[in-house]
Formats: C-alpha cells, sequence, structure tokens
C-alpha cells in the first residue's frame, strides 16, 4: 500500500465555528440576530438596481479589467473622495476584494520568485493570512501600535528583504483602527516591499477625514477598495484596485488569464452606485446610530465596555473569555457575534459585533436582554 502525505488540509471556516450557537439563539421568537458577519441589510439605491435589470451587458463577455464606464467612474470617485487623479489605466476591476486578498500573493510571487514571504496586521481579516497560506507563503503577522496601526519598527529587516508584500488595513477590520498610510507607503518604498492598503471601510471614517494611501503617491502602493459596504451590493461580488503603474498592468494582465470577470451588468450596477454619493450619507447615519445603541446595549447588560470605533461599523471589545461571551449571548438575548480568536492569537478575549441589522432587531436583543 502506497502511503501519501497528506496535502493542504483548509482549516475550519471560522464563522463556521458559531453554528453550535445557532440553536440556543433560534429558540427566541424572531429568530438569530446575526452580529457576526459583516453583511449589509439596507437597501442600495433604486437606480442601482435599474441599471443592473436594464444594462443588456449579460450577453457577452464583460472586459476583466472593466469597462471603460466602470474604471471611469471609479477614476471620478477617487478624485472626488481623496482628490487623487489615478491614470484610467492604472485602475482595475475585481470580483470582490475578498478574491483579490486570497489571490494577490500568489500573483506576487510569481512576479518575484526570489521572495516569499506576506506581512500582514497581527489582528486582521483572516484573509490575508489566508491568501498567504494558498501561494505558498511564509505569513508573518506584524505587530500593532497601542494606536492600532501597524508598528513597522517591529519587523525583522530578513521578514521585509523575502516580502512579497504588506497589506495596511485602514480603518481595520475587527479593530476600527486608523493606520497613517503616509508612513506606511513610506515604509514599503523604503524598504521595496510593495504595500496593498485594503481600504474597504473607507466611508465610514468616524474621528478623521477618509484616508487613502493613493494621497502620498502610488509609487509602490495599490489601494484596494469594495461596493460591498459603501453600497450594500455584496451580493453583487464588485471591487476595484488602484495604485502603481506597474503592479497594476501586471495584476490585470494575470486576471486575464485566470477569467477573473465582474459580470457585465454588475458592472453597470457599480457604476451607477459609485457615480452617488447621497446614499452613502444615509448609510453613515445609519451605522452610527447602530454603533451607538449595540454599545449601550452591550456594555450594560455584560459590564464590559464597548467604546465606538474609529473607524468602520465594528465593536471591539475586551470581554475576558470571548467563547463564553458569546454562548451568553446567544442563549440571553439570540445574537451572535465573533470571538476575537477569528482574527489573530492576539485578540483571544476580544468579541466583534457587527452592526449590521436593522434597527429594530438591535431592539429585539435590547428586549430579550432586559436593556431599556
Amino acid at each position: 500500500m502506497t502511503i501519501r502525505t497528506p496535502g493542504f488540509v483548509p482549516p475550519p471556516y471560522p464563522y463556521d465555528r458559531l453554528d453550535k450557537f445557532k440553536p440556543l439563539a433560534e429558540g427566541f421568537a424572531g429568530g438569530v440576530v446575526d452580529l457576526s458577519i459583516g453583511t449589509p441589510c439596507d437597501p442600495p439605491p433604486a437606480a442601482v438596481i435599474a441599471a443592473l435589470s436594464t444594462s443588456n451587458a449579460e450577453r457577452g463577455y464583460p472586459p476583466s479589467i472593466g469597462t471603460n464606464d466602470l474604471r471611469s467612474a471609479i477614476r471620478r470617485w477617487i478624485q472626488r473622495r481623496f482628490d487623487v487623479d489615478v491614470p484610467l489605466n492604472d485602475v482595475a476591476a475585481c470580483v470582490g476584494t475578498k478574491e483579490l486578498v486570497a489571490t494577490t500573493p500568489h500573483w506576487m510571487r510569481l512576479r518575484d520568485p526570489s521572495r516569499d514571504t506576506v506581512l500582514y496586521p497581527a489582528i486582521a481579516y483572516p484573509t490575508y493570512e489566508m491568501g498567504a497560506v494558498f501561494a505558498g507563503c511564509r505569513a508573518v503577522p506584524v505587530p500593532l501600535l497601542p494606536s492600532g496601526g501597524l508598528d513597522l519598527a517591529a519587523i525583522d529587516p530578513s521578514d521585509a528583504a523575502r516580502a512579497v508584500l504588506l497589506w495596511a488595513n485602514s480603518p481595520s477590520n475587527p479593530t476600527g483602527a486608523l493606520d497613517d498610510l503616509a508612513v506606511v507607503a513610506a515604509w514599503g518604498r523604503g524598504n521595496d516591499v510593495p504595500v496593498f492598503s485594503d481600504e474597504c471601510y473607507v466611508e465610514f471614517t468616524w474621528d478623521a477625514p477618509a484616508a487613502s494611501i493613493l494621497q502620498h503617491g502610488s509609487d509602490g502602493v495599490v489601494a484596494v477598495h469594495s461596493l460591498s459596504k459603501r453600497s450594500n451590493l455584496a451580493g453583487l461580488r464588485v471591487g476595484f484596485y488602484a495604485g502603481d503603474h506597474d503592479i497594476v498592468d501586471y495584476l490585470k494582465e494575470v486576471r486575464k488569464h485566470v477569467g477573473m470577470l465582474v459580470p457585465g451588468p454588475v458592472q453597470a450596477a457599480a457604476v451607477a452606485a459609485l457615480d452617488d454619493d447621497d446614499h452613502v450619507v444615509v448609510q453613515r447615519q445609519r451605522y452610527v446610530h447602530r454603533l451607538e445603541r449595540a454599545a449601550t446595549i452591550l456594555s450594560k447588560w455584560s459590564g464590559s465596555t464597548f467604546d465606538l470605533p474609529s473607524g468602520g461599523f465594528y465593536l471591539w471589545s475586551d470581554v475576558g473569555d470571548a467563547w463564553s461571551f458569546a454562548e451568553r449571548l446567544a442563549r440571553e438575548g439570540g445574537a451572535l457575534v465573533s470571538p476575537g480568536e477569528f482574527y489573530g492569537p492576539d485578540s483571544v478575549h476580544f468579541v466583534r459585533v457587527a452592526v449590521v441589522q436593522p434597527d429594530d432587531r438591535l431592539e429585539l436583543v435590547a428586549a430579550r436582554l432586559g436593556v431599556l
């Protein structure tokens, strides 16, 4: 008998580990209130739905890099939001940003096989690490400063010399912290490490003006954005990346060969969404209210402190035993939240609460917990 060496075995998907708490929450009238995953619940603008259904773009293959209309809309949005003019050729679409995060380390390692390391925040969205694993790279977490930004001085020079890229994330998922992207860009250029700046929550920046790494030049940096959060279009899977000409051009060509195509009708809908800023103002107001209300409910019920974040729509709090907290909240309030363990070993005592349920669902949790 031939004994085969086991290959890659995917770890359990983090959020599937919460399934054991669902029966506890399902017993309540009204069912589970899921605050564990950042799935938007609010409607996108009517013009977006109209564009999706009337584009007549479903018949042919859409351009992988994005239509001229879409890339032009992206360029206009970057100009309005950040006062930065990015050349059209340095902008491209992606099929939601999760796939970009998961696949880019592989493409970047092919670009420079002499490097084998992905640097990413020590408390972070788990796909940064998984993208490195899928690429056969070393996944090296970067410690965080007390402010929540990357502690770039803590990066070992030998790791920097081997890095295919550094991920930055501001506002952070899960912490909501804001990073100094000028410093991050300068570190990348000084160490010859491409910086990919995940800015998917930038429209929900509370404690400072919205910021992009592109405001500090495009050399050696790529900004990554999504319409999932900004425009409640997570189900359409559309995002974009923009920045360094050579890196963007390389990724555009690789991704053409892979066939990573945002569907044509989705691209048309994205144009309508990017050209409408008014609905984002409304969405910001919704999230501010929900953050404040959820923080009040959970602080009163638990005795832990739930502070408002500097950005994003997550509450991030040290509750001691995170799994026990999550179980108790499911049992007493019928709500699911994410233990911080999902986001790295440095956050095992924290929970993340996504305020992505309508106001009446948050009030349902409050009533179950006996919090006025």
